[in-house]
């Protein structure tokens, strides 16, 4: 019985301790709350005597039967929760004073009883009163109309007030900090909006002005040039040579390309010693006078480890490095154009080095002389900053003229011919012109049914000139040839384009595998890509080639009567702004639009339907002859695809023969475990056989792409709105079709094309 006894008291001591510590609380936050209201209404007073000869006495009168209506109903609650309080403390103190022998160990803890805390009398309004202050409601006062909001008195004391109080303090702080967020969210976004200049919902100038106000920093030229360090020697007929900086610079070039194939070249050979020369000193033009006998080989062992210094390089050294790069990048690429900020294609001028060239050009080999600010003609507006040059140096010119869309420019030395500091192909100059060349294409289809007339009727013109120039358009048409620009011989490359063409460009079959008039074209095009091509083509066509080649030599002009210049005026005469590059244009875009209709199906997977679009995309790109070579990996590339293949297929056996065993089991158990497995194992299967076709997809679409080049015709012939539209008809994500600098490029496409769109 004592055992139980003291039991019992050991418990009900535990009662009276979370008791007490309640109740202490509870009195500390009285006191607060009664502190605080004190303060608030001893100012309400105060603010209220100082104003009463501003009030109107009726408006007084109104304010405060509202208020004594209100303080005494919200009095009444408080009294008789207050009541039922104090009946409650009562009860609790006589038990524990009958119960507890030692109250003192309490108060020694840190802890008072609750026999302690006398209660707070009443006051005829119901409220508490301090022992230094009278008690008054809280109520919030506006400063501007003086006037004061209805008080709000706070009645909840009994115990779960204080934790509903801490639960709502603390929605209260979460909301808080979500809205603190949220703004802060919305602010970041609607600064990237404001960032995101959607130029195409503005209207175009049509002054002909590119820009009204354009502010940039100018170019960065290239690093001066560092001799080499001592330890690298130069070696001329096996002995020693020291090289004065100037004729070292261009000996580094040289030695740069050593294990390339250009070096191998006589023209390269033959173009560098030649400039090479120009740069040497008069003792040294007398040493050496023989390129064979030049020994660059430590030099190029440097240049080598080098470069392999520079693949070791330590992470903090790549990151030192990009961040330099990335203060240059918001130094110098970004322009200020009509008060908005926009991105620069190519502010870095090329360093000095050997000119390549495109194929067998005659001048490759040839050095690329060093840009200096004495070169550059810059671009701005007159009430701009001017971009400042290096110290020492001066412009060669500063412009203002907002006809031209370029922000400096200067003149190569191997060509003469004239490079441009241009916009980032994101910029609105270059969207609009993008707009503006696809929207041309587009008025070309309403009328190229005409135009192929015409050109059909004048096959049979009595005028030469006439019928060479409706078969040149012809072949401009059927075929997406470019048109071909007159050449100087000896100062570029021998390509050709329809209107320059030459008789052993081109062999006539009357009949050739089954198909009657044959043509076949074999010339060297743009950047020497080769283009071979057998088509059967109109018995006027045929007739009308035969002759065009009569009496003439290999050598001589197809079309001697014709010229580009002479061809385009012929097109704006038919259409305004038409060229024979819009043909291209045209036709490219609409071979993709047909493509995609044909061989997309809503059924395919993502995957399947990419390579759909690929193989639209690869038709186009063979119509514009968009070669390449295979890459060098692509060997390599392949056999690992394939080996990934092989393993999915291991893995795809290996979960079949599972999912059977599954099945097997749940067909002699007949219970929901093995039920369960038969789902999972079904299941794995799927996935599997998802990546397996993934993977047979890729390997599909790299081979038929090997020798094909899909990205320029993707960016410069098609018209992106076709891609956009088919995207968003069959669910397709447009980053599988766009990368970022892609999706940027063509941002107003993205912005503007709906499903339904039609080239």
């Amino acid at each position: 019985v004592c055992v139980d006894f003291l039991t019992d008291l050991s418990k009900i001591q535990m009662l009276f301790f979370v008791v007490d510590t309640h109740k202490h609380k509870e009195k500390h936050k009285d006191k607060e709350y009664r502190h605080k209201d004190y303060k608030k209404d001893k100012e309400r007073d105060k603010f209220k005597h100082n104003n009463s000869e501003h009030k109107d006495h009726s408006e007084k009168k109104n304010r405060d039967n509202e208020r004594l209506k209100h303080t005494d109903s919200s009095s009444e609650k408080h009294r008789e929760k207050h009541k039922d309080k104090d009946k409650e403390r009562r009860r609790e103190e006589k038990v524990k004073s009958s119960l507890i022998a030692k109250p003192k160990k309490e108060k020694e803890n840190g802890y008072v009883s609750p026999a302690a805390i006398k209660n707070e009398p009443e006051e005829d309004n119901g409220l508490y009163s301090s022992p230094q202050h009278n008690k008054t409601s809280r109520r919030e006062c506006d400063d501007e109309e003086f006037d004061c909001k209805p008080k709000k008195v706070k009645t909840e004391h009994d115990k779960k007030s204080k934790k509903r109080k801490h639960e709502y303090e603390e929605e209260d702080e979460e909301e808080e900090v979500v809205n603190k967020d949220k703004n802060v969210t919305e602010g970041k976004k609607s600064k990237k909006d404001e960032e995101k200049w959607k130029w195409w919902e503005e209207e175009r100038s049509t002054d002909g002005s590119k820009w009204r106000f354009l502010e940039h920093k100018g170019p960065v030229f290239a690093p001066p040039y560092e001799p080499l360090p001592d330890k690298v020697k130069f070696y001329y007929d096996g002995k020693l040579m020291k090289l004065a900086a100037p004729a070292e610079e261009v000996a580094t070039f040289f030695a740069k390309m050593l294990d390339h194939e250009y070096t191998t070249k006589d023209v390269f050979r033959k173009n560098f010693f030649k400039d090479w020369r120009k740069e040497m000193t008069s003792e040294e033009k007398s040493k050496i006078t023989d390129l064979n006998k030049c020994n660059f080989a430590g030099m190029n062992e440097y240049f080598k480890a080098q470069s392999e210094a520079r693949k070791q390089m330590s992470k903090e050294e790549k990151q030192k490095i990009k961040e330099d790069n990335e203060r240059i990048l918001q130094e110098y690429g970004f322009c200020i154009m009509d008060n908005h900020k926009e991105r620069i294609g190519n502010f870095r001028i090329e360093p000095p080095g050997l000119f390549r060239g495109r194929g067998d050009h005659p001048k490759m080999g040839m050095l690329k002389r060093r840009i200096r600010p004495e070169d550059i003609i810059i671009n701005c507006s007159k009430d701009s900053k001017h971009p400042k040059p290096p110290p020492g140096t001066k412009w060669k010119e500063v412009r203002h003229d907002n006809k031209v869309t370029w922000l400096a420019s200067w003149t190569e030395n191997i060509q003469g011919s004239i490079k441009y500091i241009m916009l980032n192909p994101s910029s609105r100059i270059k969207g609009e012109k993008d707009w503006q060349k696809y929207e041309t294409a587009r008025r070309l289809k309403k009328c190229v049914d005409r135009i192929r007339n015409q050109y059909r009727e004048d096959w049979k013109s009595k005028e030469m000139r006439i019928r060479q120039r409706a078969v040149a358009l012809y072949f401009i048409d059927k075929l997406a040839l470019r048109a071909g620009n007159e050449k100087e011989e000896g100062e570029t490359a021998d390509t050709v384009g329809c209107c320059s063409l030459r008789v052993e460009h081109i062999n006539l079959y009357p009949k050739l595998d089954d198909q009657e008039y044959v043509v076949e074209f074999d010339f060297l095009g743009k950047d020497s890509i080769r283009y071979y091509n057998r088509i059967p083509v109109e018995k006027r066509v045929f007739k009308n080639l035969q002759l065009f080649l009569e009496n003439k030599q290999p050598g001589d002009d197809l079309f001697d009567r014709l010229n580009t210049s002479i061809l385009n005026k012929h097109l704006q005469e038919l259409m305004d702004g038409l060229t024979a590059k819009v043909f291209r244009t045209y036709n490219a875009s609409i071979t993709l639009q047909q493509q995609l209709k044909e061989l997309s199906c809503s059924d395919d997977s993502v995957p399947a339907k990419i390579l759909s679009y690929n193989r639209a995309n690869r038709a186009v790109a063979i119509l514009c002859n968009h070669q390449r070579a295979p890459p060098k990996t692509f060997e390599k590339s392949m056999q690992n695809l394939q080996t990934k293949i092989d393993e999915k297929q291991k893995q795809l056996s290996a979960a079949r023969k599972q999912l059977k065993a599954a099945k097997a089991e749940h067909k002699a158990s007949h219970d929901d475990k093995s039920k369960k497995a038969v789902e999972v194992k079904r299941k794995a299967v799927q996935r599997i056989e998802e990546q397996l076709m993934k993977l047979q997809v890729q390997a599909t679409d790299r081979e038929e792409n090997k020798q094909i080049a899909l990205g320029t015709s993707k960016l410069n012939y098609l018209d992106p709105r076709i891609s956009v539209a088919w995207c968003k008809k069959f669910g397709i994500p447009i980053e599988k079709i766009y990368n970022k600098t892609q999706r940027e490029k063509f941002a107003w496409a993205i912005d503007m094309a709906e499903k339904d769109f039609e080239f």
